[in-house]
């Protein structure tokens, strides 16, 4: 799939005020600091479409992003951030929840895992919480760059064995780094198939 135009096109917290389309919709998230705007922009080819920050939580909202005018990339508030307070985390999660489990235009959500870290209980909870409301979801480990070959592998093989102690079958999952594009064609490809997919109609 080639990119042709990515452009930012509303954010908000409320998943009523999302576009009224019927365009297929790729949601991302991960723990803060996971590297998920980097992601999005190396995936759309716009170094400045979706804010970074060398600060944990800054994403707060369900940002869209529109591509080629067909479809949509989502950038969703990042989870586990401990610095947030109390208030702030319930409503970071409602903005979540509420999102995935409402939004019949979400048809994949791509969860982003840091390769450099040991598996992470909060992961591991949300991605049964996924499971347990069968939401389509597939695994993106990120940052793999920052290791090399052998200690990826060895880092992202803990991570699935861990997966397979509770799960029959492992989502796709997917190696990326923002720097060099490693997993671009691949993630591109997977969401290209994807599109092919008919939409549930209103109320289903």
């Amino acid at each position: 799939m080639n990119i042709t135009s990515a452009k930012f096109e509303i954010s908000n917290s409320n998943v009523a005020k999302c576009p009224d389309t019927t365009r297929h919709e790729y949601a991302f998230i991960g723990r803060s600091n996971v590297g998920k705007s980097s992601l999005i922009n190396m995936l759309t080819g716009r170094k400045g479409l979706a804010m970074t920050s060398s600060t944990p939580g800054k994403t707060t909202l369900i940002n869209h992003f529109l591509i080629n005018d067909e479809w949509y990339i989502v950038d969703l508030p990042g989870y586990g951030y401990a610095q947030r307070g109390k208030k702030m985390q319930s409503e970071i999660k409602r903005i979540i929840e509420d999102y995935i489990l409402e939004r019949r235009q979400m048809t994949n959500l791509f969860v982003l895992v840091d390769s450099r870290h040991d598996p992470q209980k909060i992961d591991l909870e949300f991605m049964e919480w996924l499971g347990e409301n069968e939401v389509p979801f597939a695994i993106v480990f990120t940052k793999l760059d920052k290791l090399s070959s052998a200690a990826g592998k060895i880092q992202t093989g803990k991570y699935l064995d861990r997966l397979r102690e509770q799960w029959e079958e492992l989502p796709p999952v997917f190696y990326t780094s923002s720097n060099n594009g490693r997993g671009r064609k691949e993630l591109l490809d997977y969401m290209e198939e994807l599109n092919k997919l008919p939409l549930p109609s209103p109320g289903e």
